[in-house]
């Protein structure tokens, strides 16, 4: 069921999927720009009043903020290509994600320019959402398109946390790390963020280019020798000589401006958690941060499910563990799939067919990873129809092939584009 789609009318309870997918679709409603924003659109200005921003919830909320907005609007956003939405006062450009392209590169530029000569009676509103670090991707000066797209390429293989990325990424770039914010002054700045990080720190959030940043030169430098990223060379050098850092906290270019975070993965998973208390099902959120490889986390999740069937703890089935956060897959096969995918693989895995455990992992933005899905999901059953079928989840859980081994067995979540990302989904329901 694509989110958003009005449940059926059947006992849930009784139907393992269906309440899976319920769940999933509340935690995407929860998340939607056109809920979320209007409630903390600011006062109109004196001045003007500049749109912009970028993540793969940006159109989407560009479309929220033209269909609440009194007064005139301007501005342009850029998002993944196909997450657009129909604005007719606001630029929608659509770009590369998770690696950046050169639509990314030009939007980068042209919003740069459109916050740039401001006064203090014009408003600039942000919106940015997750995605937005490689969509609106400036390389710093003396670096390329193509630099960036290989370190983008490099650390996304590399096992690297969403937070060393961007780190990586906000020393890098000339328009992250605060540089967004600085370059509109003296306007004041009003940021409305979509969280898909772990901990909601809107610095780490598209790299925060409305914000101050606490990293440095060192910080980043030291991020790619952790992971033994050595190229592109031109790269390595920029962060080894340092230059002009990221825009401090304290710095007076950001005074007067504002945030506000509109959507959270807590929020998310609080509404798939109603969901599961209406069937007779009891919720525990076990985190809305959680981070690590996701094979290690499903190891982890598997045997809190098999201590609920054996011991009834830390609760009695029916119940479901609810999670979010951002995992990661460390790349060394050659299959397809991104990280709810490689996590609800290593669970069937780790659980070996245990009856009455049943999983569902999904990104919230509708794209796990670059492939066409949202996720998975896994019943109790997944691995008799995987031999019947000649699939062996552990042989595609070496090869990094989660797409391969759910598609086979009919058990991608299919739902396109949702217009938000309040990141990893995780739900896994025990009966």
């Amino acid at each position: 069921m694509a989110p958003g789609q009005a449940p059926a009318k059947i006992d849930m309870a009784a139907d393992p999927r269906a309440l899976l997918l319920e769940m999933f679709d509340a935690a995407v409603k929860a998340a939607l720009p056109a809920v979320i924003v209007p409630p903390h659109l600011p006062k109109p200005p004196k001045g003007r009043t500049i749109v912009i921003g970028a993540g793969k919830a940006s159109a989407a909320m560009a479309k929220a903020v033209e269909d609440n907005w009194q007064g005139p609007l301007e501005g342009l956003v850029v998002t993944r290509y196909g997450h657009g939405a129909p604005c007719t006062r606001i630029e929608i450009v659509e770009a590369s994600h998770p690696v950046p392209d050169a639509a990314g590169e030009t939007a980068a530029r042209r919003i740069l320019e459109k916050v740039r000569g401001l006064t203090k009676d014009d408003l600039v509103i942000a919106l940015i959402s997750g995605g937005g670090s490689a969509l609106m991707a400036l390389p710093a000066e003396g670096l390329t398109l193509a630099d960036k797209q290989a370190i983008n390429k490099a650390l996304l293989a590399s096992g690297a946390s969403i937070d060393e990325m961007n780190c990586v990424r906000k020393h890098l770039s000339a328009i992250k790390g605060g540089r967004l914010a600085a370059a509109a002054h003296p306007a004041r700045v009003v940021s409305l963020l979509i969280s898909d990080v772990p901990g909601d720190d809107p610095s780490v959030i598209a790299s925060g280019p409305t914000v101050p940043d606490k990293t440095t030169f060192a910080d980043a430098l030291a991020i790619v020798r952790k992971y033994k990223i050595t190229k592109p060379a031109s790269a390595i050098v920029h962060l080894e000589k340092g230059g002009e850092e990221s825009v401090k906290p304290g710095d007076p270019r950001l005074e007067g401006n504002a945030l506000q975070l509109v959507a959270t993965p807590q929020l998310s998973l609080e509404a798939a958690a109603d969901v599961a208390r209406k069937a007779g099902v009891t919720p525990l959120i076990l985190g809305d941060a959680i981070e690590g490889e996701s094979r290690e986390v499903a190891r982890v999740m598997a045997g809190i499910a098999r201590q609920v069937k054996k011991y009834g703890q830390p609760a009695s089935a029916p119940c479901v563990l609810l999670s979010g956060g951002e995992t990661t897959v460390t790349v060394r096969g050659s299959g397809r799939g991104g990280r709810s995918a490689e996590f609800l693989l290593a669970l069937a895995v780790a659980l070996d067919g245990l009856k009455g455990v049943h999983a569902l992992s999904a990104d919230t933005d509708g794209i796990d990873g670059s492939e066409d899905n949202a996720g998975a999901i896994a019943l109790d059953d997944i691995l008799v129809r995987a031999d019947k079928a000649g699939a062996s989840a552990k042989a595609a859980l070496a090869d990094n092939d989660g797409y391969g081994f759910f598609k086979t067995l009919d058990s991608l979540v299919v739902t396109g584009p949702t217009l938000t990302n309040v990141n990893d989904f995780r739900a896994i329901l025990i009966v």
